[in-house]
């Protein structure tokens, strides 16, 4: 997907802008009431690897303060991961606690997969480490505050939007690797999940009924961890794999995957799983939401990469604040043409919702300063016990018969208060 143009010195009413032109204009420009813009200024605490991490250790900190070591626990769903430089002594301590173990390097604000590394050995990371320090990478000084305009957050894996800018320090996570992911026909392969987030104060997000499972090219195996075709599953790696077919591609969509695996594991089993990750989407969105700057110009459309292990566990591997709206098949590009249209209908830039809807085309909500019900009416929440989250990630998206629905009730409300 091109960029598009700059909006010029005249009048503008919606801009789909990167984050470069955020950063360098945002704060030079005026907006009237109505205009929006796709990226809420600080978007780097959820979508820098580092500072996404950051947050949701001090947010389960609080948890625990404030609610107990059982509720701190649903925060649980992060590898253990360390900054570097900055916090190579701790990681070093860990390392030697756990030999043997693989671990995975990531810089902190790179796309498609680049300057990622497996490793087993300290002698790896000190030879790394060595290499990097002309590059600045033992200092911290030339980092942005965080309080100001910063780098790029963390890219998806194929999208070309925001990957020429210049980052003057370039700090790196070293992650535990999750060495026992689920797999299918012997592949690895995460998941890429859409959330639409509206506002964080309050809070206010949707999250999108297709997605899809990203696969590697090449079967797992732990014996060789030098072979990116085997542990990336990004599409810009995979696709230069050379027995990789443009045609066939290596992506299911999220309908498919969750029919499989019910067919595999039972529905209460595939129940149990969605419902974690929608606690992943929610508490991720709560570690950040007393720092990003909830400006009422802003949304943001995040993707979220999700990895299962073997016990169905689902762990957060990373939020894009740019997700790929480039198509890599006919089913790609049905979903995020269909992805963009229902973006733009819930935003609402004709003010024709009511603001009461809990379903716009593709789009549920989830989250409305509180957990919204499948149920109509307001929910119970005194006893929870029959209370079910309105998410249907992976079910049946109807989203053109839904919004025939949605519109024609809209004009009938309006008909009849006139």
């Amino acid at each position: 997907m091109e960029t598009p143009p700059e909006p010029s010195e005249g009048e503008w009413d919606f801009y789909w802008c990167d984050v470069s032109w955020l950063r360098e204009n945002f704060d030079h420009t005026y907006m009237d009431e109505h205009v929006r813009i796709s990226h809420f200024r600080n978007h780097y605490e959820l979508t820098r690897k580092n500072y996404m991490v950051k947050n949701l250790k001090r947010f389960r900190k609080q948890l625990e303060r404030e609610a107990g070591k059982l509720e701190a626990a649903k925060c649980d769903f992060f590898p253990k991961t360390f900054e570097m430089p900055c916090e190579y002594h701790l990681f070093v301590e860990e390392f030697r606690k756990n030999p043997g173990i693989t671990w995975i390097m990531k810089p902190v604000a790179r796309s498609q997969g680049k300057g990622i590394f497996l490793f087993r050995r300290l002698k790896d990371i000190m030879d790394w480490r060595k290499g990097n320090a002309g590059k600045k990478l033992t200092s911290l000084e030339a980092q942005p505050a965080r309080s100001t305009a910063n780098p790029s957050g963390s890219h998806d894996a194929r999208s070309s939007d925001d990957q020429k800018e210049d980052i003057p320090v370039e700090n790196y996570v070293a992650q535990r690797y999750i060495e026992n992911p689920y797999l299918i026909g012997g592949r690895k392969f995460d998941l890429r999940v859409y959330v639409l987030v509206m506002s964080y104060i309050p809070l206010r997000a949707w999250l999108y009924r297709d997605g899809f499972a990203r696969f590697s090219n090449t079967r797992f195996t732990l014996s060789s961890i030098d072979d990116q075709y085997v542990h990336l599953t990004n599409v810009a790696v995979q696709k230069t794999s050379p027995d990789y077919h443009p045609k066939k591609g290596c992506k299911w969509m999220l309908q498919r995957f969750r029919q499989y695996l019910a067919s595999k594991h039972g529905p209460e089993a595939v129940e149990t799983l969605f419902s974690d990750m929608d606690n992943i989407f929610i508490r991720s969105l709560q570690s950040v939401q007393k720092v990003i700057i909830s400006d009422k110009h802003c949304f943001e459309l995040y993707g979220y990469d999700i990895l299962i292990d073997q016990d169905l566990k689902p762990w957060l591997l990373e939020v894009n604040a740019s997700p790929s709206l480039t198509a890599s098949s006919q089913e790609d590009y049905e979903l995020k043409t269909c992805l963009l249209e229902d973006t733009l209908h819930v935003v609402d830039m004709e003010a024709r919702l009511t603001g009461r809807e809990k379903r716009v085309g593709g789009f549920d909500l989830m989250w409305n300063d509180g957990p919204v019900s499948r149920e109509e009416g307001p929910p119970d929440l005194s006893g929870m016990g029959n209370f079910v989250t309105n998410t249907h990630l992976g079910c049946v998206n109807d989203r053109k018969k839904q919004l025939r629905q949605l519109f024609r009730s809209l004009q009938g409300q309006k008909k009849a208060s006139s």
